[in-house]
């Protein structure tokens, strides 16, 4: 008897398939599951995900899962958790299994959400405009006029292009009769976008076979209808579109470079801005220059200083006047944080039905604003069904750290007196009914267990009007608690599938045949020049050290006696840049690596997430090192650890960091600095009065002891070593070489030719090369390096002058 085709054999076993034959999964009672319908049998659109799931062994799965984890690590995933010790980094929390919505239902729910984002449209355009709702009664006064959110001086401020809203995010979930219910607006910064398109890569590494088997729907098409959107925005082709973050201290600050750099925009903090005649620019390396489209995702008040909350360091003073002169498009406007507010919830209804003359498609979680005495009373009349929270929040009940209230868990006194609570608080405080979100299956010790859920959903405005992402995130509870479903508090992120009948388009954002531009290298901006200067500088300045330590350890594993002539002296070296040598591993080595962390952690849109990945490990390991090694032998060898892995950074910067402006500023930075390392070690090492060993050991740690074996038929002598390392043109340690790669770089950054009139910083450079160029080895005395060490840092001040002020 022949074999049966695989296509039988798996419509066989999708057949048979039951909750049991799910590895164990079983529903939980009275609680909507979306894999599983009110019978007790898997949901058609998870048929076929989970007839490939349940043939699969347990170390198949677990394999899967860590090919996700691992995309995730390698590409530097993360978001940051606050807690009472301050903020970290956390890996971002995957839970593996993705949800699976049928392609119908999402057409309903898209409906719904577009709905909902025109009536959020037009509540803030009313709120900010001619005020009708509260002149009209629909709205209490209460909750405009005392909200934080409300920003005094946008109103009348008609956006430019007349829209206020263009990217909303949804939190939705499904209640126990199965209906969709939306949780919560995010239309301030709304975040989570760039997230979903990672939980979509990841995810996929884990089932790339059944993903390419299944009919779901990509998210590039969104993402580029958007983009597309924002280039109509601008005013003329020479204009930039750019994100602006409230910098590497958010949360999410690593969607907002991850966003910038798969749209291809401009990541900027507000420092990078200033406002000229009303209109907003970028500073730049090669000057000022316009920028009429800005992707906010900081909070509205801290935008502008001037005109907003004076105490925000992160905004840009002039912000307001840009908005109203119409020169800038902010995505979304400043102020539309107060539809968020969730005592709005509660009349969102009516005005719907105000306003369009219909019922809202996708209802609001039930609601009620405790300043008004009916809801008062019928909240403390059905106390053990609600939640009480902030009237101002802007978070839904699950995600509000301690702030919100659940009814049924108050004791008998505290329930008697809550009438009293409200009628002296009610204004502050909302009635939310409590909410038996919808499970979905989680990857749990070993089985799949159901956890509840919500989706973050997102609507763009495009040229045909608001488009759903056909996905979103799925968050996921920690534990059968909805109030664990937060990340803060240790909830989890799940990829969601929109999964169709039909074969689904294939998009991309790369551009058609023959249609590209090709950005200017002055779109540079001057804070991102400054750190990848100063991330050249402290990589060089860490390999010296490295460099330094590796010699006078291996020397000490010897001799075992730092008083000898030679250790001593390079210890006193060593200590005047605040390096100890009885630390094997010491802090300043470990302050100059976490530096160079820290100033690529400022350009994460414009770093490889490969260096990335060798510079965090670089900077592990050392931390490692610090509280493991031992002075001597040992310490040698773990600086030849340490050195290699540098060695791996800096050649992954060399090889694949595309030759633009950006990466003449960070070549520069690592030149400035090597040639500062060198002038002060010869300047210390090579005099007459230098203990014995220390020419041999200058050579050790310029990495050039074979060289000049080659070139040099004599012993090691002054005037040898220091031709060598000073002025030898080829030799990659040199100064000379130093100078003469600073001036390669010089002439192609812009504006080192202005009018053919050299820059300050250009006539600097020339000027300190050809004096170096023609001095011979018998002319360079300690005076000379000293002077040259000045003339060095001065450049360093002027190229700051130039281009990074």
């Amino acid at each position: 008897m022949g074999k049966k085709p695989t296509a039988e054999l798996r419509e066989e076993r999708q057949s048979r398939i039951g909750n049991e034959a799910v590895l164990g999964y079983a529903p939980l009672p009275g609680v909507a599951d979306e894999m599983v319908d009110t019978n007790g049998a898997i949901r058609p659109v998870w048929q076929r995900f989970f007839a490939h799931l349940s043939g699969m062994p347990e170390k198949d799965l677990t394999e899967r899962f860590a090919r996700a984890d691992r995309y995730l690590r390698d590409a530097g995933v993360f978001y940051r958790a606050y807690g009472s010790t301050g903020s970290a980094e956390r890996s971002w929390p995957l839970s593996h299994v993705p949800v699976l919505i049928d392609a119908r239902e999402w057409e309903a729910v898209s409906a719904g959400l577009v709905q909902r984002a025109d009536l959020l449209e037009a509540i803030v355009a009313d709120i900010y405009g001619e005020n009708r709702l509260v002149a009209d009664g629909v709205l209490p006064p209460a909750l405009i006029a005392a909200n934080p959110e409300y920003q005094r001086p946008l109103v009348g401020v008609t956006p430019a292009g007349g829209h206020y809203l263009h990217f909303c995010a949804f939190e939705i979930g499904r209640g126990p009769d199965g209906n969709w219910w939306v949780l919560a607006d995010r239309t301030q910064a709304p975040s989570g976008a760039g997230f979903a398109l990672e939980n979509r890569v990841a995810t996929t590494r884990a089932f790339s076979d059944i993903y390419a088997e299944t009919s779901v729907h990509r998210l590039a098409s969104f993402f580029g209808a958007f983009r597309d959107a924002l280039q109509g925005m601008k005013h003329s082709g020479d204009d930039r579109i750019a994100v602006l973050t409230p910098g590497p201290a958010n949360e999410t600050y690593y969607e907002h470079a991850y966003i910038a750099r798969y749209l291809g925009f401009m990541l900027l903090e507000g420092e990078d801005l200033t406002v000229v005649n009303g209109k907003v620019m970028v500073r730049t390396v090669s000057g000022l220059k316009p920028i009429t489209v800005l992707w906010r995702r900081l909070d509205s008040a801290y935008a502008d200083p001037l005109e907003l909350n004076q105490n925000s360091h992160i905004g840009t003073p002039g912000l307001v006047e840009a908005l109203r002169a119409e020169s800038v498009t902010i995505v979304n406007a400043l102020g539309s944080g107060i539809i968020e507010t969730r005592a709005l919830l509660a009349f969102m209804p009516t005005i719907c039905r105000r306003l369009f003359g219909e019922e809202l498609k996708l209802p609001s979680i039930a609601t009620w604003w405790c300043g008004q005495k009916g809801e008062r009373e019928h909240v403390a009349e059905n106390i053990e069904k609600m939640v009480i929270g902030p009237a101002y929040s802007r978070a839904p009940f699950f995600d509000d750290s301690g702030e919100s209230v659940l009814g049924s868990s108050l004791r008998a006194a505290a329930k008697d007196s809550i009438g009293d609570w409200l009628n002296s608080d009610g204004a502050k405080l909302v009635g939310q009914e409590v909410v038996t979100l919808s499970t979905t299956p989680a990857w749990i010790g070993g089985k799949l267990t159901p956890r509840p859920m919500s989706l973050r959903v997102f609507a763009a405005r495009t040229a045909n009007g608001w488009q759903i992402m056909p996905g979103g995130f799925a968050r996921i509870g920690g534990s059968d608690d909805v109030s664990a479903i937060a990340m803060q508090s240790g909830g989890a992120a799940a990829d969601v599938w929109i999964v169709s009948d039909k074969p689904v388009e294939r998009h991309t954002l790369l551009p058609a045949e023959g249609s590209f531009t090709r950005n200017m290298p002055g779109s540079l901006p001057s804070r991102a020049a400054d750190n990848l200067f100063w991330l050249g500088r402290y990589i060089e300045r860490a390999e010296g050290a490295l460099r330094i330590l590796r010699a006078w350890h291996a020397r000490f594993a010897e001799a075992a006696d730092p008083s000898q002539p030679l250790l001593a002296d390079v210890s006193e070296y060593l200590a005047a840049v605040d390096i100890d040598t009885e630390d094997a591993v010491p802090e300043n080595l470990l302050r100059n690596i976490d530096s160079a962390v820290y100033s690529a952690s400022n350009i994460r849109d414009r770093f490889s997430p490969d260096g990335w990945l060798a510079l965090t490990d670089l900077a592990k390991t050392a931390r490692r090192f610090h509280s493991t090694v031992s002075p001597g032998d040992d310490a040698s060898h773990a600086m030849t650890i340490l050195l290699r892995k540098l060695a791996g950074f800096a050649g992954l910067v060399h090889e694949n960091m595309y030759r633009f402006t950006g990466w003449r500023f960070l070549s520069l930075g690592r030149h400035i600095e090597r040639g500062l390392h060198m002038t002060r070690l010869l300047g210390h090492m090579s005099g007459p009065d230098a203990p014995d060993g220390a020419l041999d050991m200058l050579l050790e740690i310029g990495d050039s002891v074979m060289t000049h074996r080659r070139r040099y038929n004599v012993n090691t002598a002054r005037l040898t070593v220091t031709d060598l390392l000073a002025l030898d043109p080829l030799n990659p340690r040199s100064i000379l070489f130093q100078m003469n790669e600073i001036h390669r770089e010089v002439e192609q950054l812009p504006n080192a030719l202005v009018n053919g009139q050299m820059s300050p910083f250009y006539r600097e450079a020339m000027r300190l090369h050809s004096g170096l160029a023609v001095m011979t080895p018998e002319t360079m005395g300690v005076d000379v390096y000293r002077r040259l060490e000045r003339e060095l840092e001065h450049l360093s001040d002027l190229l700051a002058h130039t281009y990074l002020g």
